[in-house]
């Protein structure tokens, strides 16, 4: 379908209107946390799902709270007499935020849903009909030029970009303005490109309604926008990273074979950084027979960029085609067409040799390094958002690895790092244990085998002593030559500091 099946779109000239809306929605806590009062918790999380059912039997009443619900997230009429009670109604009509519909009764023109800001701030995320809520349904995505709501990749998105001060930001493909809205709290100029005019559309309604500043919106796909001397502090995207054979959803498909999307997109990033500047991805890339996926990603990163690149899923190509024929709804299509469809997904993952499909997130650094520091793992587990902090504290500690030898590693004083406890494994009433583990409960909550030596290293490690004289400390204790002890133990003091249990002291 064309973007002409899709309905007409609000102003985003009527800035005074968007204005009075949004204080209107605030005024009837029309929040996130105005919406998990009235409607519970598995109410709430219902819609996350695609599911409106809870939430319809939660808005019954005759509150202007309920009202707004079923008005701007579940799509259901309300009669003019109640919205007129909570909205200047006659500026949302002539601004194209409400329309008459049959009898005395109005709708919406667009979902509107509430979000918190990491800093508490009350912000509203403005999508297509029926795309405000993520979840395997693929409620309304059908439509060609589609733009969807807040979804898991967004979040987990915002979630682990850095997020410091800078002059400027891009978000690339950014459709409906999340990841420029939080790049608009701490960039001063922000810059949205998108290939769909809509999105760039309903960027700015979502930027406004929220109380951000307009960013610079700017059509067209990747890098295309941007002129050649144009570069930035941060650089984030959430792009079409799917897989699939041809480019039937904008919203989805990146229109190039395989992962060449998401490889061109990275390999594009470097030369549109600042030094010290940031890129972070999401992205999905192929692992193909006879090739070592890390060594793909590897060859992904652009000189001049230190990359840490973690794979958080994999999935075999019929349970990645099966996933995203049922993000658009194919499987409650015509049975044959269905079939005709998952056909082709896996004619074209055969024709290029591809077995499974990887997902994850790509940071790469601006850095003026000789050897740049490329770090490809898999790490499938449960972690903390926001990862932020996280990421930016991974590339500061490659920076004092790169620079300190094991002479100054030893001359160095480190911190145990906070909430890392020890665990010892082993048979029950053994007199030693069979290994002991250090675990992060924050973060990236990594566990990793130590000796006792690193054990007991990581437990003294209070910023008082260098870390040679501690070790010399343990070689006496243990009964071991101190000499030998310093020259085997950096390589697993380097290890606990690049996976942050224990942190140079400032």
């Amino acid at each position: 379908m064309s973007n002409s099946s899709l309905a007409p779109l609000p102003s985003s000239d009527r800035t005074d209107v968007t204005a009075r809306l949004r204080e209107a929605l605030l005024g009837a806590s029309f929040s996130a946390d105005g919406l998990l009062d009235l409607l519970g918790a598995p109410a709430y999380a219902a819609l996350a799902r695609s599911e409106t059912v809870p939430a319809l039997r939660a808005t019954r009443g005759d509150s202007p709270l309920e009202a707004l619900v079923r008005l701007f997230l579940l799509q259901q009429p309300v009669p003019r007499a109640r919205v007129a009670d909570v909205l200047p109604v006659e500026d949302c009509l002539e601004s194209g935020w409400l329309a008459q519909t049959g009898g005395d009764e109005l709708a919406a023109t667009v979902d509107v849903r509430p979000y918190g800001g990491p800093g508490g701030e009350d912000w509203f995320i403005v999508s297509d009909l029926g795309c405000a809520v993520g979840g395997a349904g693929g409620i309304g995505s059908h439509d060609e030029g589609v733009v969807l709501g807040v979804g898991g990749a967004s979040t987990t998105l915002a979630g682990i970009t850095v997020r410091k001060p800078v002059g400027s930001a891009l978000d690339l493909g950014t459709g409906s303005g999340i990841q420029a809205l939080h790049a608009a709290q701490h960039a001063t100029r922000v810059t949205a490109t998108d290939l769909n005019p809509r999105a760039l559309h309903i960027t700015a309604l979502t930027l406004a309604l929220s109380g951000a500043p307009a960013a610079d919106l700017r059509e067209g796909s990747l890098f295309e926008p941007i002129a050649d001397d144009e570069t930035y502090d941060l650089i984030v995207s959430n792009p079409p990273f799917v897989i699939s054979p041809g480019a039937r959803l904008t919203y989805r498909d990146g229109g190039m074979g395989g992962d060449d999307l998401c490889r061109t997109l990275v390999q594009e990033a470097g030369d549109r950084l600042n030094d010290g500047g940031y890129a972070q991805f999401l992205a999905n890339w192929q692992h193909v027979e006879g090739e070592d996926w890390q060594d793909r990603l590897r060859s992904w990163v652009p000189r001049g960029c230190d990359a840490w690149i973690v794979q958080r899923e994999v999935q075999d190509v019929t349970q990645y085609a099966e996933l995203w024929l049922r993000d658009a709804g194919d499987h409650r299509s015509d049975p044959m067409e269905y079939q005709a469809r998952y056909d082709a997904w896996l004619d074209e993952f055969e024709a290029r040799k591809v077995k499974s499909v990887g997902f994850g997130w790509i940071s790469l650094r601006k850095s003026a390094a000789a050897e740049p520091s490329v770090v490809v793992e898999e790490w499938p587990h449960s972690v903390e958002q926001p990862l932020g902090d996280t990421v930016r504290a991974h590339f500061d500690r490659v920076d004092y690895l790169r620079a300190h030898d094991d002479a100054a590693l030893l001359a160095g004083h480190f911190i145990l790092a906070g909430e890392v406890v020890q665990e010892q494994v082993g048979l029950p009433g053994a007199e030693d244990p069979e290994h002991v583990v250090l675990r992060q409960h924050r973060g990236m909550r990594r566990a990793t085998k130590v000796d006792t030596v690193g054990a007991g290293f990581a437990g003294v490690c209070d910023g008082t002593l260098s870390a040679g004289r501690i070790l010399d400390a343990i070689a006496q204790l243990v009964g071991e030559d101190p000499v030998l002890l310093r020259d085997r133990t950096p390589s697993q003091i380097r290890l606990l500091v690049e996976q942050g249990f224990i942190e140079p002291a400032r």
